[in-house]
């Protein structure tokens, strides 16, 4: 069973989301009980995974067989593997889609609308989000990209708010268009590569994505060759397939300006899906980018740095601003997470080990404070109905426990030192400064502007307790001040995981960077030795 580990781990919830389907809706209380005894499965899986296994290797664990080969006559042989592996960049990812998924089940313990579509629902989410994370087939990271569309449509269109359908169209949309974009990049890097291991003098189309990542094997005169380039206008078209790529994730990021369909989204999703979505599903973003625009057009991305670097930038102060003018506190938490995303672009674009580090760093950081805000947005929600920041004052005389997990969330979040976010952003900072001298792709003045973002984040969330938690206590035209209690049991186990993570993982950074740094380091290598060799070509 130790070689099938890794598909155990992305199949299980799958698994139990045909269990749920078949089980009879007069058991609905067994629904919730299938959904986290997969969530506890996946834990202990994932544990005896990394208890076998060394953070400088190479990688932790892997599978890799052909899924199918057909023989397409003179156009050669299409080959797809089932290949997914954990390493040093998704394996602090696929910890926290674990333990958020966990959570998010806990945090559902009270939904009594459909619970049979709900349950199996987050399971099928849960498959798709972890084999998105593991899968290094492009064939299959796509399917699994997908299918990660339809449930998060369903659970924000049937089980969200007011205007639920309007938000979940609306994610649907933008997502789909990001979706399109890949899929022309995955067609026209399928007809450029070829596996010359595969079946020796016969043409094998592949979509290994590390067959991909080696310029020798892209077939010649090919609309990808990296060393005969075609021209569309006036860039080669391994740029245009870069850009396609990058800004294909880039709204699932969301970045600066495909980033409205999420203030939107959140707002309207429930508590539970929130978390999923801020913690989880934005992270394949930067995760796409990182694993395959890089990777595999590396001319293109070493010529771009200084636009990805830009968006990056905008995305950090344009989400801060719109933060610090929401009077919504999920919208505010939503826009926050725009411009905490803008300091995963900025880290990648720097092609620094401390500054991919950092990017990576930053998006585990990021779920985890993520999570815990969304969670205490729907604390206060549960209770009053309402989400407007100035019609609370006073609420810290009420809910002082409720108090302090606000004051470790908000924090975490604006990078105080101690926390996680700190870790993040002050590497992302060293990588974007150390740029300009390393490899000069980005200049220093990007770090010095994104600076004022972590200004602007203190100035949002300080004046958002000073506004909800001080003065004379007041709900203003909320009629259920009796229904104000403090946390229950079920919260503080919710919220006690998370606060303590984002405290930990701020005091002991190497849990994590043990993991990251191995792998940053080889794709720097890989990134900027393929980039200078190609670079001259476009």
């Amino acid at each position: 069973m130790q070689q099938y580990l890794l598909s155990l781990l992305i199949f299980i919830p799958l698994i139990a989301a045909i269990v749920v389907l078949f089980v009879p809706s007069v058991f609905q209380r067994s629904f919730r009980m299938i959904t986290l005894s997969a969530s506890i499965l996946q834990a202990i899986i994932f544990t005896i995974i990394l208890s076998s296994s060394s953070a400088d290797a190479s990688f932790i664990i892997k599978e890799q067989t052909t899924w199918f080969s057909i023989d397409i006559g003179s156009w050669g042989i299409l080959k797809a593997e089932y290949f997914v592996l954990l390493d040093g960049l998704n394996v602090s990812l696929v910890a926290l889609s674990i333990g958020v998924m966990l959570i998010a089940t806990i945090a559902s313990w009270k939904e009594t609308k459909n619970q049979k579509g709900y349950y199996a629902l987050l399971l099928i989410l849960n498959t798709a989000i972890v084999g998105s994370f593991t899968a290094l087939d492009f064939l299959l990271f796509y399917l699994f990209f997908e299918f990660m569309l339809l449930p998060m449509f369903f659970l924000i269109g049937i089980w969200g708010g007011p205007r639920r359908e309007y938000a979940s169209i609306k994610f649907f949309l933008y997502t789909l268009l990001g979706s399109i974009f890949i899929l022309i990049a995955l067609i026209a890097l399928y007809i450029s590569v070829h596996d010359p291991s595969a079946v020796p003098g016969k043409l094998v189309h592949s979509f290994n994505l590390l067959t991909m990542a080696d310029p020798k094997n892209y077939i010649s005169n090919s609309i990808l060759d990296p060393n005969n380039l075609w021209m569309v206008g006036p860039l080669s078209a391994r740029t245009w397939i870069f850009l396609l790529i990058f800004f294909g994730f880039a709204i699932k990021l969301p970045m600066v300006p495909v980033h409205t369909w999420l203030p939107d989204a959140h707002v309207e999703a429930s508590t539970p899906i929130s978390v999923i979505l801020a913690a989880l599903l934005l992270k394949i973003g930067g995760y796409g980018i990182l694993r395959i625009a890089y990777p595999i057009l590396p001319d293109a991305a070493v010529e771009l740095s200084w636009i990805v670097a830009t968006f990056g930038v905008i995305s950090i102060i344009y989400g801060a601003l719109n933060a610090l003018a929401s009077k919504d506190l999920k919208r505010l938490i939503a826009y926050s997470s725009v411009s905490h995303m803008g300091f995963v672009i900025l880290g990648i674009s720097s092609v620094t080990s401390e500054g991919v580090t950092g990017a990576i760093y930053q998006m585990f950081s990021h779920g985890i404070i993520s999570a815990m805000l969304f969670l205490i947005a729907g604390v206060l929600y549960d209770r009053t109905h309402d989400r407007i920041i100035n019609n609370y004052s006073g609420l810290a005389s009420r809910m002082p426990a409720y108090f302090v997990m606000v004051l470790v969330a908000f924090f975490a979040s604006l990078g105080l030192p101690g926390f996680s976010g700190f870790i993040a952003e002050i590497m992302v900072f060293l990588g974007a400064f150390r740029s300009a001298s390393a490899n000069g792709l980005i200049h220093e003045s990007f770090a010095i502007i994104a600076t004022s973002g972590l200004v602007l984040g203190a100035a949002y969330y300080l004046w958002t307790i000073q506004r909800m938690f001080f003065g004379p206590f007041d709900l203003k035209g909320i009629a259920s001040k009796s229904e104000l209690y403090d946390l229950t049991p079920r919260e503080y186990i919710l919220l006690l995981p998370l606060a303590f993570s984002a405290l930990a993982f701020g005091i002991f950074p190497q849990l994590i960077l043990n993991w990251i740094n191995p792998f940053a380091q080889q794709f720097i290598e890989a990134v900027l030795s393929k980039g200078a060799s190609l670079t001259s070509n476009l």
